[in-house]
């Protein structure tokens, strides 16, 4: 079963998201070399004037033009309850 995604440039400021497809060729040697990969989570920190998406992935900040990020697929990602709390001592 196939995940329906939505281009990255689409994504709302603040919002969790899962990468489900890069685009092939020099794009995706880019990407891969920033470490943006199939099923990473990132966070979409700002959406810049000039259609520049800003994601953070652990502590990395990543600026991507919004050419690029329209080829980029990413979906909503769910909470992971492990990470909501730590167990108590």
């Amino acid at each position: 079963m196939k995940t329906a995604g939505i281009p990255l440039h689409l994504a709302a400021k603040g919002s969790s998201l899962v990468i489900i497809d890069i685009p092939d060729g020099k794009s995706k040697a880019q990407l891969i070399r920033l470490g943006i990969l199939k099923g990473e989570l990132v966070l979409c920190l700002e959406k810049l004037p000039g259609g520049t998406i800003v994601i953070q992935k652990n502590r990395q900040e990543i600026a991507i033009g919004v050419s690029l990020a329209k080829t980029i697929l990413v979906a909503h990602a769910s909470p992971d309850p492990s990470r909501s709390h730590r167990p108590k001592k």
